[in-house]
C-alpha cells in the first residue's frame, strides 16, 4: 500500500491541505518549528493553530544558478489572517508576471518518491487567477 506523508511537520494534507503554526498562548506569535519558550515574550506555552491557505506575496527573488531543473522563484509570503512563510512560487519565474502584493494560494505537489513506493508532498504557492 501507498503511504503519502507531508515534506516537512507543519503541511497536513487531506482533502483541504493547509498549514497549522505553534502558536504563543500569551502573545500569539507563529512559529513553524517546536519552542521551547517565545521568542517575542519569553512564554513557554504553544498551541497549535492553522492558518489561511491564501495571502500575499510580500518578497521573492528568482533563482538561476545552481538550480537543476531551471530556474525558480524563491518567495516570502504573508497569509491572511497571520503568519509568514517561506516557500516557492510554482510555476513563474518571469519577472514581468510578478506582481507586488500577488495573491497566492498554497498548492501541494508531489517532492520524491521512495524505493518502497512513499510518496512525499511538499508545499509552494500559486498565483490566484494565473
Amino acid at each position: 500500500m501507498t503511504q503519502t506523508i507531508p515534506a516537512v511537520d507543519y503541511l497536513v494534507l487531506g482533502d483541504e491541505p493547509h498549514l497549522v503554526a505553534q502558536a504563543c498562548a500569551q502573545c500569539g506569535a507563529l512559529y513553524f518549528d517546536r519552542r521551547n519558550a517565545c521568542a517575542k515574550c519569553f512564554a513557554t506555552e504553544f498551541g497549535t493553530r492553522p492558518l489561511a491557505t491564501e495571502g500575499v506575496l510580500r518578497a521573492y527573488t528568482i533563482v538561476e544558478r545552481g538550480a537543476k531543473n531551471g530556474p525558480f522563484t524563491s518567495a516570502v509570503v504573508e497569509l491572511e489572517g497571520g503568519g509568514i512563510v517561506k516557500a516557492n512560487l510554482l510555476g513563474v519565474t518571469d519577472p514581468e508576471v510578478i506582481q507586488p502584493e500577488m495573491k497566492v494560494r498554497l498548492a501541494t505537489f508531489e517532492a520524491s518518491v521512495d524505493d518502497d513506493g512513499t510518496v512525499v508532498v511538499a508545499f509552494g504557492f500559486e498565483p490566484i487567477g494565473a
